[in-house]
């Protein structure tokens, strides 16, 4: 295992003293496996690529890791050895059943207790394709204690939502990214939030193999955590991350949006298959081609 230092070009800004405040400690964190290895090394190929100042902790999704782990060792990330007990045990108590094994997409949570400042929690079927230091530093207390890069209107809530006058004006996101702080949201928040609101949140969640993504959403709105989208946080900064995403041109080798606002990784989301003919996809197979040749070494 390869462990990176906090990132040293990253700093708070200047106390009132005048003095230098202490290094803020940034980072990404993954979730992976060796069932979506085809996916994870293609975005380990593009972090090294735009990213690899930060340090990266990879929190694996079940036992099934060995090629994970080499993955994470070939590319310097930190694996995440600790159980998630809390977040398994949470899990469990939401979705029971034997058949329920996709409660386990519920381990991205671990995120929050990694010993950083600021985490990007990002899915592994992505591509970065820009440098995500503009994206840390921009949270405030009361103003911006989350953000994320798209809203999701359908795949969060079901109709019930309207019963329920703290979701009538909830921003609904895609929760494939975020970015936030322990500050703001921690663990024991999600933990606490199903102890009592458990039976609001099975009236309202949408089903359908939907799990983390309602959960987030409903913890982050039912604790008033202050939401905002990448757009309104870092200037020409897109919202728009999805992988049939239309009017995408390359600038320089970099999407932008067909307002010619930056994107800052691809999703694909949903996808059934792996990518082929899209207009990501030639960078995504460029990435896969290069991170395969790099595993096999």
């Amino acid at each position: 295992m390869s462990l990176r230092p906090s990132n040293p070009p990253l700093r708070a800004p200047e106390s009132e003293t005048g003095a230098a405040a202490p290094a803020k400690r940034y980072g990404i964190a993954i979730v992976g496996n060796d069932k979506i290895i085809d996916w994870l090394l293609p975005f380990l190929e593009s972090y090294r690529d735009t990213n690899s100042s930060l340090p990266i902790y990879l929190i694996p999704y079940d036992d099934n890791v060995e090629m994970t782990r080499r993955a994470a060792d070939i590319y310097g990330a930190t694996y995440v050895d600790e159980e998630p007990v809390e977040i398994d045990k949470l899990s469990h108590e939401l979705y029971p059943g034997f058949f329920n094994s996709n409660r386990r997409r519920l381990r991205k949570l671990q995120a929050l207790a990694l010993p950083l400042d600021e985490v990007a929690y990002v899915d592994v079927d992505v591509i970065l394709f820009r440098d995500f230091t503009p994206i840390f530093g921009r949270l405030e207390a009361d103003k911006r204690e989350f953000i994320v890069a798209s809203p999701s209107f359908e795949y969060v809530y079901n109709d019930r939502r309207s019963n329920y006058a703290f979701l009538n004006d909830a921003l609904l996101f895609n929760d494939g990214f975020w970015v936030t702080s322990n500050k703001y949201l921690k663990l024991s928040d999600f933990i606490e939030t199903m102890k009592e609101d458990a039976e609001i949140f099975h009236d309202v969640r949408k089903r359908g193999q939907l799990f983390a993504q309602p959960l987030v959403n409903f913890v982050t709105h039912r604790r008033g955590i202050k939401i905002e989208l990448l757009p309104n946080v870092v200037e020409k900064a897109s919202h728009e991350s999805f992988y049939k995403a239309p009017g995408v041109t390359f600038v320089d080798g970099k999407p932008v949006d067909f307002e010619g606002k930056e994107i800052y990784f691809a999703h694909w989301a949903g996808a059934v298959a792996l990518p082929a003919r899209g207009v990501f996809d030639p960078a995504w197979t460029q990435y896969s081609k290069a991170a395969w040749a790099r595993f096999k070494k």
